[in-house]
């Protein structure tokens, strides 16, 4: 099993346990993957966080962008902004550095 700072992780870099979840281990994830986390970043992260206590998913990147729009404004809520913070993709990328499941749809 793969461990990032001592947290175990799965085949796709996800933390198996989210209660494992640090700023260091989200820094950690990112550096792997050459991002230098921004507050512009942590904003988007901490939406996750907090629609995953409300909703109990991770959202696919459509419902992310939709619900960032209509909590953060239309300038950040939408694809051009989101993939530009998460290259790899706003759902996949911003929920494995919030420590959260893979979301649901993304392959």
């Amino acid at each position: 099993m793969a461990e990032i700072l001592g947290a175990e992780v799965d085949e796709e870099g996800y933390l198996l346990n989210e209660t494992d979840w640090t700023r260091e281990i989200a820094n950690a994830m990112s550096e792997e993957d050459g991002i230098e986390l921004s507050p512009e970043h942590w904003e988007v992260i901490n939406f996750l966080q907090d629609y995953y206590k409300e909703y109990e998913f991770a959202p696919a990147v459509r419902v992310l962008t939709k619900a960032i729009a209509k909590k953060l404004g239309n300038d950040k809520g939408n694809s051009r902004y989101l993939y530009s913070l998460f290259p790899y993709g706003p759902a996949k990328q911003g929920c494995r550095f919030a420590g959260l499941p893979k979301p649901t749809g993304c392959v």
